[in-house]
């Protein structure tokens, strides 16, 4: 079974000749300097043979040696700080680590890409008390690219890693009594990226892409950036870390929303079939958010209540609804294992690789993305003030659900011209977050008074009294009446600042 661990570190290297590790006793709260000996590493490095996990700066290793002996998947969060994923040794890639990876990797083979072979002369850092506060070692490190041609290199680096638990800042002051022994920080930001680039037959970089300059080029930038983000959060919703799922489902509105509202730029014609895929990922995505979400809401209310209203079981009928899911974190696993989720993945690569472009995309992007934008300015205007000539109640709120959608779809697409547009674009996106913010905590009072109407039809069959649930659903329309007459001044003011 595989365990995470968070892993805090910095390497260094010296020109020449890398000098002895420098006494760091006394540097901040260290008072002694443990030597633990030499320990004889040997790591297999796996990536597809286009290096596709390297090109996001991940490693996949199989280690023997040392006291974590097994696979290890880091994933970076931000300088000198990865996730490692700990499964144990094997011959082959461990299924739940594999997973973690089929983002990226699809249906290419992971093959050993390179060997590292180190001497890790290893000290503790302990304080007074001796526990320990960070690992400092010298590793001696030969490196064999396993592909291609091959190649080897070598080098000699420090690398000093945080306990559990430590504290950041004393890496500071590590780092500070290093740089006066005549070390500096690595420029590799790993020894995996150090061996690639030193063993490659072709050291060359490859070319960026260059500044966005056309309405394509503006368009298809933040196409990439949500295909990049699904690609990225996908191991995240595997794993559970909170809020993925809400982050992959934006990610993945975002996508869908690009393809219909910049027709003028990408042929719907040949669109059309990835954003309805992308309409499924986001019904996926959020059957068990939804829930969480409208879960959340009730029992807040339902915390609120004066123990004296509250009649008969109703935080276990609550409690129960909540738990009976129907979008288990098994069923999403298998959505993200699922042949027509990676047949998506594949078809947005596809699509940014060889983009539909019709004529408006080799223009100047001000005018082409400002048609777009200005198009559903225009629909969630006329979708606002036919739901808010309507009378309360259920045709309202189907209307107004259908605003609160035009205006997520209006805010992405502004989000989308704001390096073309500038400061226009960044206002809308502004004004669209908040109106989707009342308009979905509108539509979530709808849902919640669904709801309680089911809630307490079932507990009125058992004969339980539904008291308690009148009461959550008369708080649900008062509630619903305050955000309508909020939602009418809302709208006005950003109405007015709209264009003609």
């Amino acid at each position: 079974m595989a365990d995470t661990k968070r892993e805090i570190e910095r390497k260094y290297e010296a020109d020449g000749d890398l000098p002895d590790l420098p006494d760091l006793t006394g540097v901040g709260p260290v008072a002694a300097v443990l030597d633990r000996g030499v320990a004889e590493l040997d790591a297999t490095y796996y990536d597809t043979a286009d290096e596709r996990l390297a090109g996001d700066s991940l490693t996949l290793r199989r280690r023997t040696g040392g006291s974590d002996a097994g696979w290890h998947l880091k994933f970076p969060v931000a300088p000198g700080v990865r996730d490692e994923i700990r499964a144990p040794l094997g011959d082959s890639v461990p299924e739940e680590i594999a997973a973690l990876v089929r983002s990226r990797v699809r249906d290419r083979a992971l093959v050993p890409l390179v060997r590292l072979r180190s001497a890790r002369d290893v000290r503790h850092l302990v304080d007074a008390r001796g526990a320990l506060l960070a690992e400092a070692s010298v590793d001696t490190v030969t490196a064999e690219r396993l592909t291609g041609p091959g190649g080897t290199a070598r080098w000699t680096e420090i690398e000093v890693e945080l306990a559990d638990g430590g504290d950041p800042a004393l890496l500071d002051r590590l780092e500070k009594r290093l740089r006066q022994a005549g070390v500096r920080p690595s420029a590799a930001a790993s020894k995996l990226a150090r061996a690639l680039a030193e063993t490659a037959p072709d050291p060359g970089k490859p070319a960026g892409p260059a500044a966005p300059a056309t309405a394509g080029d503006h368009v298809l930038a933040y196409l990439r950036a949500q295909r990049d983000a699904l690609v990225a959060l996908d191991p995240a919703v595997r794993r559970g870390v909170p809020d993925s799922v809400h982050r992959m489902r934006v990610a993945t509105r975002r996508a869908r929303a690009t393809l219909r509202s910049f027709t003028g730029v990408l042929d719907r014609a040949v669109t059309g079939p990835v954003g309805a895929e992308l309409k499924w990922l986001a019904g996926e995505l959020g059957v068990e958010r939804d829930r969480e979400v409208l879960a959340d809401r009730l029992t807040s209310a339902l915390d609120a209540l004066p123990p004296a209203l509250v009649t008969g079981p109703v935080p276990e009928r609550l409690t129960a609804w909540a738990e009976a899911r129907h979008g288990t974190h098994a069923h999403l696993t298998g959505v993200l294992d699922s042949r027509r989720y990676l047949a998506l993945l594949d078809a947005l690569d596809a699509l940014l690789a060889d983009p539909p472009l019709r004529a408006a995309a080799g223009r100047k992007p001000r005018k082409a993305l400002t048609k777009a934008v200005r198009k559903d300015e225009r629909k969630l205007a006329a979708l606002m003030e036919h739901a808010l000539a309507l009378p309360p109640g259920p045709e309202r709120d189907r209307a107004l659900h259908e605003a609160r959608k035009k205006a997520k779809r209006t805010r992405y697409a502004a989000e989308a011209a704001t390096d073309a547009l500038g400061r226009p674009a960044r206002a809308l996106t502004k004004a669209m977050k908040g109106l989707t913010t009342l308009l979905g905590d509108h539509q979530d009072g709808v849902m919640a008074r669904h709801t309680l109407r089911e809630l307490a039809a079932v507990a009125h069959a058992a004969g339980e009294s539904a008291f308690t649930y009148g009461l959550l659903y008369g708080g649900e329309e008062a509630r619903a009446a305050r955000l309508e007459a909020e939602l009418e001044g809302r709208w006005k003011k950003i109405a007015d600042g709209l264009p003609g």
